[in-house]
């Protein structure tokens, strides 16, 4: 083990966490096999105050809506990982830039490929703000994110939303739409956003024969930021994101909003070869 990383495993699944940034899950491996996860050490952008902030790679939590100096708060600095009966919480001192706390909990199921996440904002602020906790998992690039539509059926009202982002070519060949999912194969390619309101409320990815997945629970009645989107995929050349996201709160000063994800996954996985098939594959992995 690195000495800047702290590893947490079971039978099943080994993840390790940063000690010197974050907090940040930077690996997860299923039997031995290898990181599912994004590593990017050298991948870097430019703030508009001219600071450099650093991706790293992994599991992160960050604030949304999306903004230039709140979401990418700096996060180079040590963080504080303490031991819990059956995981470990890591927590981030106060961003000075945001006056936000941020921390993890992960806690890991005995003998399952199983874990959960519980991402925790407080605000140690002088003021409310309006926010929402943004769970983002960088996963290398190889597999295909598989992204579940509503199934509802609601009869002469719409019951599927789907947002891009101005970057998106919604022509791009990575894209493969579905009546009950939509797949983006994570090839190398322009960059690419889409999101949309997720009642299902999970994510998946397939890579090499493993499947991985995350919930998150979706409120209908919550007002959640980006056109309404509970959930997010975002890719380019170097990886993909699955991103979960809470609805918004006005957090006062000293009050904290949870966000809770489940992890799960699953090996020997071929990859389905039509939308029946996908919808077995994840009937099985308990994902309806």
């Amino acid at each position: 083990m690195a000495p800047d990383l702290v590893t947490l495993e079971n039978d099943s699944l080994r993840l390790q966490v940063a000690r010197a940034f974050g907090p940040r899950i930077v690996s997860l491996n299923y039997k031995g096999g290898a990181n599912l996860l994004a590593e990017l050490p050298d991948f870097v952008t430019r703030r508009p105050d001219g600071k450099i902030y650093r991706l790293y790679g992994g599991h992160r939590l960050w604030v949304a809506p999306e903004d230039h100096i709140r979401s990418y708060a700096l996060d180079d600095r040590l963080v504080d990982i303490a031991d819990t009966a059956d995981g470990m919480l890591i927590r981030k001192s106060v961003e000075p830039e945001t006056g936000i706390e941020k921390s993890m909990l992960i806690s890991l199921a005995k003998g399952e490929a199983k874990l959960t996440v519980t991402h925790r904002l407080t605000n140690r602020g002088p003021a409310a703000v309006e926010c929402a906790p943004w769970a983002i998992t960088q996963v290398r690039k190889g597999g295909v994110a598989i992204l579940p539509l509503a199934i509802t059926q609601t009869g002469l009202l719409p019951n599927r939303t789907v947002a891009f982002w101005p970057y998106s070519d919604i022509t791009s060949p990575h894209l493969k739409w579905g009546n009950r999912h939509l797949l983006i194969h994570a090839q190398p390619q322009p960059i690419f956003k889409i999101g949309f309101p997720n009642p299902r409320g999970w994510l998946a990815y397939w890579l090499e024969g493993t499947l991985f997945y995350k919930c998150a629970a979706y409120d209908a009645r919550g007002e959640y930021f980006d056109l309404g989107c509970s959930s997010e995929c975002f890719c380019n050349d170097q990886f993909l994101e699955l991103e979960t996201l809470a609805p918004k709160v006005n957090l006062a000063p000293g009050a904290s909003t949870a966000h809770i994800e489940t992890w799960g996954l699953r090996g020997e996985v071929d990859f389905p070869k039509d939308e029946d098939a996908l919808t077995a594959m994840m009937d099985a992995a308990g994902l309806k």
